[in-house]
C-alpha cells in the first residue's frame, strides 16, 4: 500500500510539471500558441487518468479550470461539452438498467437463458457467458458480473458432487473468466454497452461535426456480428481448457431451478420495465431507416414533423421516465422506478465522460488535431491494414494498465488527427481503436470484470494472462480484418477516399 500511495504521489507533480515543461520549452507552432498549451493539458490529463494519481472524475475536470485560464477556449464553451446528448443515451439507458436490476428482472434472465442451454460443463460455461454477453449489451459489465458471480460459485460448489477436484478446478476457472470476458465483449456490440462506445460517439461528432452521425441500429450491424464472433471464440477456448476427461455426469439442472423458484412467479414490476426495455430497444434499431441492399426499412422517426430533432437521447430519457410514472403493484405508494434508486447512476462516469469530450472539443478548437495529424503524414507510406493492427494492437495492450474509458478519451481525438494527416477516413481508425479498448483480458486491473472473477475464483493471476493474451491478440486480428473487410459495406468507409465531411472547414 505504501508503494502506491507514494507512486500516486509522484505522479500527482509529474501531471503538472510535465505540462509545465511543454508550455515552457516547447513550442510544437509557432503561428499557434494554444497547439502547444492543448498538448499541453493532454498530457497532464493522461499521466492522471493512466496512473489514477486523484479520481479519474476529478480529472475529468482540468479542462474546465485549465483551459479559460490558458486562453485555448471560454469557460462556457467547455462547459457546455460537460452535458449533452450522449449523456443523456447513457442516462437513459442506465436508469432502466437500474429498474431491471431493482426488480431481479436481469438475474431471472441470466437463469433462463441457462436453463435453455443445457447443463453439461461446455454447455454451463456457454449459459452463463450467453447471459452475461447479452445482459452487458444493455447494463453495465461490472453490474452483470456481480450478479452472475454467486450464481456461478452455487454451480461450482455443486459440480465437486460430479467430478474430481482437478476437473472441477479447470472448469471452474473457465466458467469464471468466461463470465468475465463474455461481458466485455457484449459491451462492445450496443452504443450504450460500454463507456468507450458513448466516448467514441461524441468525440467523433464533436471533431467532425459534418460526419454522418453515429446511432445505435448504425453501430450495433456493424460490432454485434464482431461480438458475436468473439464470443464463440472465448467459448470454443475455454471450453477446451475446461476439458474434464472422465466424469461421471453432468451439472444437475436442479441448481438452475432451484434459483429461478426463488425468484418467485413473474411479477407485474417485472413484466412493466420488460416491455420498456423490449420498446426501447425497437425504437433505438428502427429510428432511422436502414438499408438493406436495395430496399430500405423506413425508420419511425420519419413520421414525425422534424425528424432530425430526434435521436438516440431523447428515446433513451424518454423510456425512462416511463418507468417513474407507473405505481407498484407489489409496494404500494412507489412507482416502477424511483429517484433513490436512479441516484445509484455512476455520476463520475458522466463526468468523465465530459472531460473526454471537453479535451477533444480542445483538441479541434486549438489545432492541435491538425498539427498531429501533419507531424504523422508518413503513416500514409504504410497499409491500412497495418495501420489499423497496429493502433488495435496498442489500445488492447495499454488499457491492460489503464482505464479503457480514460484511455479512449485521450487517444481518439489523437487518432482523429492522424487519420487527417494520412488522409484516410477516420472511422477506419478510430472504430477498430474504440472497440479494442473493451479487449483487455490478461490482468484483474485490467477491467472490474477481471477483477471480480479474480478475486471470487481460486486461480493465478498467470492462469488468467496466458488465456487473456491468446483473446488479446485474437481480438487484434477479428477488429482489424472485420472493419477492413466489412467497413465499407456498413459504415460506408471507402478505402483511399476522404470523405469532404473530415475537411477541415
Amino acid at each position: 500500500m505504501p508503494r502506491v500511495c507514494m507512486a500516486k504521489k509522484i505522479a500527482i507533480i509529474a501531471g503538472p510539471l510535465l505540462a509545465l515543461v511543454i508550455i515552457l520549452f516547447f513550442d510544437l507552432d509557432p503561428d499557434n500558441r494554444n497547439v502547444t498549451l492543448t498538448a499541453a493539458v493532454a498530457v497532464w490529463m493522461a499521466v492522471w487518468w493512466i496512473t489514477e494519481a486523484i479520481p479519474i472524475a476529478a480529472t475529468a475536470l482540468l479542462p474546465v479550470a485549465l483551459f479559460p485560464l490558458l486562453g485555448v477556449a471560454e469557460g462556457r464553451e467547455i462547459a457546455g461539452k460537460y452535458f449533452n446528448h450522449i449523456i443523456f443515451l447513457f442516462m437513459g439507458g442506465f436508469m432502466i438498467a437500474l429498474a431491471l436490476q431493482r426488480w431481479n428482472l436481469h438475474k431471472r434472465i441470466a437463469l433462463k437463458i441457462m436453463l435453455l442451454i443445457g447443463t453439461s460443463p461446455s454447455r454451463i460455461i456457454l449459459g452463463f457467458m450467453a447471459a452475461s454477453f447479452f445482459l452487458s449489451m444493455w447494463i453495465s459489465n461490472t453490474a452483470t458480473v456481480m450478479m452472475m458471480l454467486p450464481i456461478a460459485m452455487a454451480v461450482i460448489a455443486r459440480l465437486k458432487d460430479s467430478f474430481e477436484k482437478q476437473g472441477v478446478d479447470k472448469v471452474a476457472t473457465s466458467l469464471l473468466l468466461g463470465t468475465a470476458y463474455a461481458s466485455s465483449v457484449g459491451g462492445m456490440a450496443t452504443l450504450i454497452g460500454t463507456p468507450p462506445n458513448l466516448a467514441f460517439a461524441k468525440i467523433f461528432e464533436e471533431t467532425f461535426p459534418m460526419a454522418p452521425e453515429i446511432s445505435f441500429a448504425g453501430w450495433i450491424i456493424f460490432s454485434l456480428p464482431i461480438s458475436l464472433v468473439f464470443l464463440l471464440f472465448i467459448w470454443a477456448f475455454m471450453s477446451f481448457k475446461a476439458r474434464m476427461g472422465k466424469g461421471r455426469k453432468a451439472a444437475n439442472r436442479s441448481i438452475f431451478i432451484e434459483e429461478y423458484k426463488k425468484l418467485g412467479p413473474f411479477s407485474y414490476e417485472e413484466k412493466v420495465v420488460m416491455i420498456d426495455f423490449m420498446i426501447l430497444a425497437f425504437l433505438w434499431l428502427f429510428r432511422n431507416p436502414i438499408p438493406v441492399g436495395d430496399f430500405v426499412i423506413p425508420g419511425w422517426s420519419t413520421l414525425l414533423p422534424v425528424p432530425e430533432f430526434i435521436d438516440d437521447g431523447t428515446v433513451s430519457i424518454s423510456m425512462a421516465l416511463i418507468l417513474f410514472l407507473i405505481p407498484s403493484r407489489t409496494r404500494p405508494g412507489r412507482m416502477i422506478m424511483d429517484w433513490k434508486t436512479a441516484v445509484s447512476l455512476p455520476w463520475g462516469i458522466v463526468i468523465l465522460f465530459g472531460g473526454g469530450f471537453a479535451l477533444a472539443y480542445a483538441f479541434k478548437a486549438s489545432g492541435l488535431s491538425v498539427w498531429i495529424g501533419s507531424q504523422l503524414g508518413g503513416l500514409a507510406a504504410f497499409h491500412p491494414l497495418l495501420i489499423i493492427a497496429v493502433i488495435c494492437l496498442t489500445m488492447t495492450f495499454l488499457t491492460e494498465l489503464t482505464s479503457n474509458t480514460a484511455t479512449t478519451q485521450t487517444i481518439l481525438p489523437i487518432i482523429a488527427g492522424v487519420a487527417i494527416g494520412i488522409g484516410v477516413n477516420p472511422l477506419l481508425l478510430m472504430v477498430p481503436a474504440t472497440l479494442s479498448a473493451s479487449c483487455a483480458f490478461m490482468l484483474p486491473v485490467a477491467t472490474p470484470p477481471n477483477a471480480i472473477v479474480y478475486g471470487g475464483g481460486d486461480f493465478r493471476i498467470a492462469t488468467m494472462a496466458k488465456a487473456g493474451i491468446v483473446l488479446n491478440l485474437f481480438g487484434v486480428f477479428l477488429i482489424s480484418l472485420a472493419f477492413y473487410f466489412m467497413g465499407r459495406i456498413i459504415l460506408g468507409v471507402e478505402l483511399g477516399a476522404f470523405p469532404d465531411w473530415a475537411v477541415a472547414p
